[in-house]
């Protein structure tokens, strides 16, 4: 099993707010592009990550030689060919940008989607944009439909202003592109609002197979902000493992483990594991992501890789 993310960095601004610089970065084998990235910066407006903080939603390259992306000629070289870039606001203030970057170096299904509101109809998504490996024909179906709002993985996410996940697609009565998924062999797919303005409606999507994962598990946390815990909402694991029952009675309070630290700092983190007694131990690393609304962190989203 490989990993469909190929490499996972985050940004956050410097003490000025005037540039973003890199805070952790998941490499993998490519160790040129780690050593490279730790010595610069993004200007805003300045590459993928500047671009981002600049339009205020996230971004999906396809086509990096073609496009405002910086680092180009190294990610040629070590095979990667597309990158995500999703901004991480409270408010109008910019927290930090997650990139991901990901290539068709072999055969492998799943993709990462932005879908946004229509321009011309209010109640209805389009795709802007989406990174699909291989899958072109799922590609071109993904491209050609809307979806509307409360309706299918994307429009139920903007409905409830929540993340979502979605298993067993194949036989999905609500997924629009269930037989389609069954046949690339994508099997989960995760929805994570990502808006300054809920009437923009972006919502990214993270669609994954069993041979080429998004990550080994992925999983939805709600805080308390009365009590300051947090508490298991939903998530998928590779293997025969129920989350369900592994996290029956777990209450993981503010100050305990990286869920918490990145529900006070207000910031997506990425940490090598500590081989607590609830992580997989067939992950080395965990990125944890919150979903800010209004000011208010109302979820978060724990990837295991």
């Amino acid at each position: 099993m490989s990993n469909f993310i190929k490499a996972t960095e985050i940004w956050i601004p410097n003490e000025n707010q005037t540039a973003l610089t890199l805070h952790s970065g998941l490499y993998g084998e490519n160790i040129e592009l780690e050593l490279y990235s730790k010595n610069i910066v993004f200007y805003y407006n300045y590459g993928l990550p500047g671009k981002a903080w600049a339009m205020g939603h996230p971004i999906v390259l396809t086509d990096l030689e073609e496009s405002f992306f910086k680092r180009t000629d190294i990610v040629k070289e070590l095979g990667l060919t597309s990158a995500i870039a999703m901004p991480i606001f409270a408010g109008e203030y910019l927290r930090a940008v997650v990139v991901f970057l990901c290539g068709d170096s072999e055969e492998h299904a799943g993709a990462i989607e932005l879908w946004r509101a229509s321009p011309d109809r209010i109640k209805e998504m389009e795709l802007v944009n989406g990174y699909y490996g291989t899958m072109e024909e799922f590609a071109w179906i993904s491209k050609s439909i809307k979806i509307m709002k409360g309706q299918g993985l994307p429009g139920n996410a903007w409905k409830n202003s929540a993340p979502l996940i979605m298993k067993n697609l194949g036989e999905s009565a609500t997924f629009m592109r269930a037989k389609k998924a069954h046949k690339e062999g994508i099997t989960t797919a995760l929805a994570i609002p990502a808006w300054i303005d809920e009437s923009d409606g972006y919502i990214m999507t993270f669609l994954s197979a069993k041979g080429t994962p998004i990550a080994r598990r992925f999983e939805i946390w709600y805080p308390d902000h009365k009590d300051g815990t947090l508490h298991f909402q939903d998530g998928y694991s590779h293997g025969d493992v129920n989350l369900d029952e592994l996290y029956d009675g777990v209450v993981i309070q503010k100050e305990e483990s990286l869920l918490g630290e990145s529900w006070r700092r207000g910031l997506p983190l990425l940490n090598k594991n500590s081989q607590e007694e609830h992580e997989p131990k067939d992950c080395d690393y965990t990125l944890v992501i919150p979903v800010i609304q209004n000011g208010f962190c109302q979820a978060l989203i724990r990837f295991y890789y």
